[in-house]
């Protein structure tokens, strides 16, 4: 079985909150596999209800009057022992039965049991729900495997991932023959992607062919979602869909609204944007005016890259056997569509909001995050030229942004140029959220 980031998460939050939890994220990124794995491990009793599968379930909830009239008609559902502090319940599909979110709040102030929520589009279905436990309901969001998951899962050692860390903080160079292995591994993540089934698949057989039968099975139940949750829209939301790979291969890769329809607005398509975010499937990167703090106060909405949640889902959309061009290391590919839609995934897994910056004047930066209290630029590169990046230079030259470093992501080893940081594309896996420590204010009133 792969390990997963979310177990850690999973066994932090039982150990120190008695809240119910939810957790979200797209189809198919392994949500009730970890669940399942953690519930049997960690509570005697592992109580699991599907919504979908058993319909019936949903009377449980509905009509309820209080805590105790649910866990009665709980008990007397399942053939699970309920004891007390030893037993975890799991709701899956919970979309299909909203009154299950609505009374949690009483089921953990009752206390006997522990919860955990999860369902498909619940990014798009919550919206659609009246009540949400504040304060008694804590939501954690789930991804498809980030780099490192997926390194570990091929068999790479605690101790070369600890290694490559240190190299990244300290700017110490990888040995050339761990870099080596690295890139290869890397490529093979771009093809493979981070979705549990197609790496169990990969790990289990090796077969590429395999890998992409499980891949465009996925893309085909994305579709299926699009054209059973939003009727009204379905063709809007294909259409853009399917459009992802063709609009991050041009020149710019920002979403050019004139490709689905030359007179459309973008207000009339802005739902169906957001329906993509919500439903985990695409991720949005906002054009910024200034590259300044806070990047969200200077976000267009309307300017943006649309990238999939998945770059093996990606690199599964195109054609022409790219997956084998890709793990050779064929010159002649394109990367930078490939490269940055890693780039979006794993900044996103990593917890940052997502922004580029362009400027007619001073060109356009691939991404710019807030990281550390400060902006930091980040530049992808997929060829050989990685030093020639004259948009990251000019922003860099330009006081008023205060901008004090940036990184490029290369294929090359670590180098430092004055205040530009080159580094591996794999070494994106260490690029996590710094927090910043506030401190204790005491205000004086003295006077």
């Amino acid at each position: 079985m792969i390990n997963r980031k979310i177990d850690s998460i999973l066994k932090k939050h039982f150990e120190n909150s008695r809240n119910a939890l939810l957790l979200t994220g797209a189809r198919q990124i392994g949500k009730t596999s970890s669940i399942r794995a953690f519930g049997r491990a960690k509570f005697k009793n592992f109580v699991e209800i599907n919504f979908i599968e058993s319909p019936d379930a949903a009377a449980i909830f509905t009509g309820a009057s209080s805590a105790q009239d649910v866990l009665l008609r709980l008990s007397a559902f399942t053939q699970v022992p309920l004891e007390k502090n030893k037993t975890l319940v799991f709701l899956d599909e919970i979309q299909e039965c909203p009154e299950a979110i609505t009374v949690i709040k009483f089921l953990v102030e009752e206390g006997s049991f522990r919860y955990i929520l999860i369902g498909s589009l619940l990014g798009v279905e919550l919206k659609d729900i009246r009540s949400i436990p504040v304060g008694f309901l804590t939501v954690q969001q789930m991804y498809p495997l980030g780099l490192e998951e997926f390194y570990k899962a091929v068999g790479v050692q605690d101790l070369v991932l600890d290694s490559l860390k240190d190299s990244f903080r300290n700017g110490r160079e990888v040995d050339p023959f761990v870099h080596k292995k690295m890139m290869e591994i890397f490529r093979l993540y771009l093809v493979v992607g981070g979705m549990p089934a197609v790496v169990n698949e990969y790990l289990k057989t090796n077969n590429l062919q395999n890998v992409l039968s499980i891949q465009q099975s996925i893309i085909a139940m994305y579709k299926k979602d699009i054209a059973k949750y939003d009727p009204r829209n379905k063709l809007y939301l294909e259409e853009i869909f399917n459009l992802i790979p063709a609009e991050l291969n041009a020149q710019n890769k920002r979403f050019i609204l004139k490709n689905l329809n030359e007179n459309m607005k973008f207000s009339r398509y802005e739902n169906s944007f957001i329906w993509l975010k919500e439903a985990g499937v695409a991720i949005p990167v906002y054009n910024v005016d200034e590259p300044k703090i806070p990047l969200l106060l200077s976000r267009s909405r309307n300017l943006f890259k649309l990238f999939q949640n998945d770059v093996g889902l990606l690199a599964c959309q195109y054609a022409g056997g790219v997956q084998l061009k890709i793990l050779s290391g064929d010159e002649a590919i394109n990367y930078g569509s490939i490269y940055e839609n890693v780039v979006a995934q794993e900044l996103l897994y990593q917890g940052y909001e997502l922004y580029y910056f362009n400027n007619k004047k001073l060109g356009e930066l691939d991404f710019v995050i807030q990281r550390g209290g400060t902006v930091l630029p980040l530049e992808i590169k997929s060829g050989k030229d990685y030093k020639r990046h004259n948009a990251l230079s000019n922003v860099l030259r330009t006081e008023n942004y205060g901008i004090e470093k940036a990184m490029v992501f290369c294929n090359d080893n670590i180098k430092t140029d004055s205040r530009i940081c080159y580094m591996p594309i794999y070494m994106l896996m260490f690029m996590e959220q710094e927090q910043q420590e506030l401190g204790n204010y005491k205000i004086n009133l003295d006077g």
